[in-house]
């Protein structure tokens, strides 16, 4: 069964997102810090990482089979435009499943999903084969924690204090949730830190 996992770029006071939607020049800073490209779907979002952070984000994107987000993210970035930077099937959580945006883009490889985050990974672990399910952060992440479903949290620390905005889980139904100690990556201003759920 496919091992389901969260990841995010956060500020170090647990933002991923600033008040408004803003700080991602903060957040994501380390996705162009170094001279080592990593290719993208998307022209207008390229990868240059140093050499320690590209072996880390091709870890992550080569283990990875399918994505699942909410509707705010899939609103957000419009479904970018139906193809996902690192090129994955994509499975949307969402109360209504917009009918025009996937009659504009009938071969985006997107699920839409409106029974819940329980559904929504039952539905990813079927895409995934033998890969992991990412889960954006935020309150699809936050669910699955609450149900039990999310097994890693892979943080992506950022030396930046956002001062608010949008946390990476926010407020748990049964916190306190015990993790194993990290692995810990150093990169060029970020710190990579995974965490296995106890």
């Amino acid at each position: 069964m496919s091992k389901v996992v969260t990841g995010a770029s956060m500020s170090l006071d647990g933002f991923i997102a600033g008040p408004g939607e803003t700080g991602f020049e903060h957040l994501f800073a380390w996705y162009q810090s170094g001279d080592v490209p990593i290719a993208s779907t998307h022209p207008e979002i390229p990868f240059n990482l140093t050499a320690s952070d590209a072996e880390y984000l091709r870890a992550w994107l080569d283990s990875v089979g399918v994505y699942v987000v909410g509707k705010r993210l899939f609103t957000l970035t419009n479904g970018w435009g139906g193809v996902h930077p690192a090129d994955k099937p994509i499975v949307v959580v969402t109360h209504t499943v917009p009918e025009q945006w996937i009659a504009e883009h009938p071969d985006a490889p997107f699920t839409f999903v409106t029974g819940g985050v329980k559904e929504a990974i039952e539905v990813a672990r079927g895409l995934a084969g033998d890969k992991l399910v990412g889960v954006s952060g935020g309150d699809v992440a936050r669910q699955c924690l609450d149900e039990g479903l999310l097994e890693e949290i892979w943080v992506d620390i950022v030396p930046v204090l956002l001062g608010g905005g949008v946390p990476l889980l926010g407020a748990l139904s049964n916190a306190p949730v015990l993790l194993e100690d990290p692995e810990i990556v150093p990169g060029s201003r970020v710190t990579h830190l995974k965490y296995r759920i106890r």
